[in-house]
Parts: structure tokens; C-alpha cells; sequence
């Protein structure tokens, strides 16, 4: 974990990132937003590359103490695969839950997701980031579990669309809705629907 100072900048640094993107923002804009010199912002970190290589790091760290907290399978989706078979329904569901929380509620990684929106239009590197984080990223992984449960790669593939699919509308649903519960209850409705269609 890193310390208090350097978290406070990459918070701040992501904050800008989400609002004006990452190519948008300087370190002097970042310097500002703190209150601070640029020369005391390049004690803690190098340039906007190792700021956003911390924030990497960070939603990575972020990840797993989600996953650990709900007890669900970790590591490469094929290592996965098989001990989502064995994940109780009730887990399965309050986890997705999570998930979308943290995307869209948890601060830090809203505004991750924000940049990564914002910037996969601009540059190669950050298309490729928001692919693996919201996009070919999450739908590969899902292939692969679903895999486990149906023998087939394009059921498996399929499958993966029908549930991801609706909640990666919902990200962009929930960000301008003024009634936000109504977006949490449509996403209950969803995963509850998904999880009663593939257990029969």
C-alpha cells in the first residue's frame, strides 16, 4: 500500500484524468489541484506515466481485496473457470453487485473508468487499457467460466454477451440518471434473471 501523500496524488491526478483526460492534464495542472509545487510533485512520482502506472496498480490491488472479500475463485479465467462451478448462486450474485458498485460508485474507480472512456478515442495505450478493463476484458473472462458450465465456445461466448452486455449499458445508464436506485434495481433484475435462465 502506498502512503497517504502519494495516494492523495493519485486520487487528485485521476480526478483531473476522468474530467479533462489523461492527455489533457499536465503535471502543473496536477501541482495546482494540490496546492503544491511541481518540484514537490516530482519527489513522489517521476511524470504522468508513473502516476498512472500507481493508478493501474492500485484498481489491480483493488481487484483482489474484492474478490477475497466476497470468496470468489482468483487468477487467470481458466484457473477460475472451474471453481465458479462450485460458487454458491447467492455469492455469484452479491459479487456482480459489487462489481458495478465499484464501477460506478466507488470514486477512485468511477473515475478510472471515466478516463479510460474518455481516452480510448486518443490513444492507442488507453484503448487497449479500457478493452481489458471494460470491454474484450471482462467478456473473455466470462467465456472462459461459462465455458466450464456449457462445453461450448460459442454458447460460452454468448453467454458472456447476455449478462455483460446489459450491465455495460447500465454503467453509462447509471452516470445520468437522477434516480440511481432505479438503475440498481433494474441491475438486480438482470442478474437475478441471468443466474434463474442458466440454472435450468
Amino acid at each position: 500500500m502506498i502512503n497517504g501523500t502519494k495516494e492523495k496524488i493519485l486520487e487528485n491526478a485521476l480526478e483531473l484524468f476522468a474530467q479533462s483526460g489523461y492527455l489533457g492534464t499536465s503535471m502543473s495542472d496536477i501541482a495546482n489541484r494540490l496546492g503544491i509545487t511541481k518540484a514537490a510533485l516530482y519527489k513522489h512520482y517521476a511524470g504522468k506515466q508513473e502516476i498512472l502506472d500507481s493508478i493501474i496498480l492500485r484498481m489491480n490491488e483493488l481487484d483482489t481485496e474484492r474478490a477475497q472479500a466476497y470468496d470468489m475463485p482468483e487468477g487467470a479465467a481458466e484457473e477460475a473457470a472451474e471453481a465458479y462451478s462450485h460458487t454458491p448462486e447467492d455469492r455469484i450474485r452479491a459479487y456482480s453487485k459489487a462489481q458495478f458498485i465499484h464501477w460506478t460508485e466507488d470514486k477512485f474507480s468511477s473515475d478510472f473508468r471515466k478516463m479510460l472512456t474518455l481516452e480510448q478515442y486518443r490513444d492507442p495505450k488507453m484503448a487497449e487499457l479500457y478493452q481489458e478493463y471494460l470491454g474484450s476484458g471482462p467478456v473473455r473472462y466470462m467465456t472462459a467460466v461459462f465455458g466450464k458450465i456449457t462445453g461450448s465456445d460459442s454458447q460460452a461466448e454468448q453467454l458472456a454477451l447476455e449478462f455483460y452486455g446489459p450491465i455495460f449499458l447500465l454503467y453509462s445508464l447509471y452516470d445520468g440518471a437522477e434516480n440511481k436506485e432505479k438503475i440498481i434495481l433494474m441491475l438486480d433484475t438482470h442478474i437475478d434473471r441471468f443466474i434463474e435462465k442458466i440454472g435450468k
